[in-house]
């Protein structure tokens, strides 16, 4: 019997193997298809004008404030709450980063770590509210978008859009890496350099998780479908980092998010406070019951969450090289959509920030590739409405099937 157990694997195609794990896989490859196919229709429509390196880099530039708030949305919506305010939030903090700098003369270096600051104070007055007082996060987070909605335009009622002038706080979301200091190669050697860097760090990540897997008697991949996976992965990281050092290398932005994107991957997944968060997520009852402070990890998450839409409130301010009234605007539905066309469960207890940057991607290719054709904003709502709908509808299905 176990010899027939063993024979099995062997018996089956490469072409069956590859089918069935699509298909046990699909809730998760399903966004990296659509994402495949966006980019691919949208450079066929545009005569290859979307993946030239100029609107690739550009591209990662628009998507980096949605990422990093779709990253601390992701925690919130695990726990099955929600925070409606984070753009109000974002284009409030950018707006006191502009007049610190401007008027208080602050140097960019002092008025981030306070803007920082700022947004750890909205997340505990928010955290509070839902944790000690009792009050519903979709109420306390709708009040605080109509608060800090107003207070972004008491702050910019007498001067209106306020230029940022410091080119430091500018380079964030407009400059990118320098290179390697006398040298001319004709391309970008130390993007090239950061390329090989995170290929091999993909590379043994996986093949150290494969393992641990096959320690504990997982379930895992035949090796050929495994290599094929890295092969692929590894080729579109070396193709995106050779466009992108053929232009002017790695934007300031890709550094900023891959390392909040670093940071809430660990912190989910090898810490005790991740293991915390999924639990609450899965069964709130349970997880109390078994000792975990849910009041606290929740307040952890809403600080978070304002934290880092104090980050993408910078981020957007830099982009723009200047704070205005409308800063915010629609910066939490992104956020929300990102996280569940990533994958983020909506009954709560599942999701990744790392396919949560996937479906920041998914979101932010639409826009910037309607934009390059000349699509009307009003369609381009509904549009993103349509693939948002479907990719829930999408989830629910499939998890619902899984059952």
């Amino acid at each position: 019997m176990e010899k027939t157990i063993k024979k099995e694997p062997e018996k089956r195609s490469l072409g069956k193997e590859l089918t069935g794990l699509v298909k046990a896989n699909i809730r998760d490859y399903m966004m990296y298809i659509a994402l495949i196919i966006i980019m691919v229709f949208f450079s066929w429509k545009t005569n290859g004008g979307f993946i030239q390196a100029r609107n690739i880099s550009n591209l990662i530039n628009q998507a980096g404030y949605v990422a990093v708030l779709a990253i601390g949305m992701t925690l919130i919506l695990i726990l099955k709450h929600i925070d409606l305010s984070v753009g109000y939030v974002a284009g409030f903090c950018g707006a006191v980063a502009a007049i610190l700098m401007t008027q208080a003369g602050l140097n960019e270096w002092v008025a981030i770590p306070i803007v920082l600051l700022l947004g750890l104070v909205i997340g505990l007055y928010q955290g509070v509210l839902v944790t000690r007082v009792g009050v519903p996060a979709f109420v306390t987070t709708l009040a605080g978008m109509f608060m800090f909605r107003g207070l972004l335009n008491l702050t910019l009622q007498k001067t209106g859009t306020i230029i940022v002038p410091n080119k430091g706080f500018n380079a964030l979301s407009n400059g990118f890496i320098p290179d390697i200091p006398g040298l001319d190669l004709g391309f970008h050697l130390l993007t090239l350099l950061i390329g090989i860097v995170m290929v091999i760090l993909t590379v043994t990540t996986q093949i150290k998780a494969r393992k641990n897997r096959q320690k504990y008697n997982f379930k895992v991949t035949s090796t050929p479908v495994f290599i094929c996976g890295l092969i692929f992965i590894s080729a579109i990281i070396l193709v995106i980092i050779w466009v992108l050092a053929k232009y002017s290398g790695l934007p300031w932005t890709a550094v900023i998010v891959a390392i909040v994107l670093l940071i809430y991957n660990h912190m989910l997944n090898k810490t005790r406070l991740g293991r915390y968060i999924y639990g609450i997520g899965g069964n709130d009852q349970a997880a109390e019951l078994s000792g975990i402070d849910v009041k606290k990890v929740t307040l952890f998450a809403f600080c978070s969450m304002s934290v880092l839409a104090a980050l993408a409130g910078i981020l957007y301010t830099s982009r723009l090289q200047s704070a205005t009234p409308t800063a915010g605007l629609g910066f939490e539905l992104d956020a929300i959509a990102s996280s569940y066309i990533g994958g983020t469960a909506v009954s709560g207890g599942i999701g990744k920030v790392t396919n949560t940057i996937i479906g920041a991607l998914v979101i932010m290719s639409l826009t910037n590739g309607m934009n390059l054709m000349g699509v009307d904003i009003s369609y381009q709502y509904v549009v993103k409405g349509v693939i948002f709908i479907i990719a829930v509808a999408f989830d629910v299905r499939t998890r619902s099937k899984g059952r």
